[in-house]
């Protein structure tokens, strides 16, 4: 039995990164190395914007580029967000 007011988890409150798909049991460290090569390729996809011809197709594939680097970033930030979690664990 615990003593009142000891440092330990509480039963039922929520741990940073217990909310994250594939979290429980995870113990993997988070890799410096790995993750910035990752954040790294894919902002190297932010810059390879295709050329476009007319302006009317412009208007259409700005669009679906938006979208396109809205996609990459949220993959950056779900990167980001796991090797947090991970940290948050130690």
């Amino acid at each position: 039995m615990t003593a009142p007011g000891s440092n330990g988890p509480r039963p039922g409150v929520p741990l940073p990164g217990r909310h994250l798909p594939g979290a429980q049991g995870q113990t993997e460290l988070a890799d410096p190395a790995r993750i910035r090569a990752e954040i790294d390729e894919l902002l190297a996809e932010l810059d390879s914007r295709p050329q476009w011809g007319t302006p009317a197709a412009d208007s259409v594939e700005s669009g679906a580029d938006i979208t396109r680097r809205a996609r990459i970033l949220e993959q950056a930030h779900d990167v980001l967000v796991q090797a947090l979690a991970t940290v948050d664990k130690i």
